[in-house]
């Protein structure tokens, strides 16, 4: 391989961050509600085309997960200037030498 595949066990996860919102894992109540959370921020992959709309309403009424309108993103304004990081480089910096981004994205 390229690069080395990570391997985290799945119980230290407690955030997802994707482009549709935020899993908040450390806050469901079993190992469903945590798959229904990953589902719900999943977009359009297998496991986001799963999800259950209502069984996603609860998970946000109850702070689960949130979307951006949830966390006061207009969608229509976000752009990079909302984002911390505004390069690779930051990542890097950030991370205090725990993460080394691969050649492909050193273009900082």
């Amino acid at each position: 391989m390229a690069l080395p595949p990570v391997m985290i066990y799945g119980d230290d996860v407690s955030h997802i961050v994707t482009e549709e919102g935020v899993a908040y894992l450390y806050k469901a109540n079993s190992l469903d509600e945590r798959r229904a959370a990953i589902a719900a921020v999943a977009g359009a992959t297998p496991t986001g085309l799963r999800h259950d709309p209502e069984v996603t309403e609860r998970l946000r009424r109850d702070g689960v997960v949130a979307f951006p309108e949830d966390l006061g993103v207009d969608v229509r304004r976000a752009d990079r200037t909302l984002l911390a990081a505004k390069s690779i480089g930051d990542l890097e910096a950030w991370s205090g030498g725990l993460y080394d981004s691969p050649a492909r994205f050193r273009n900082f």
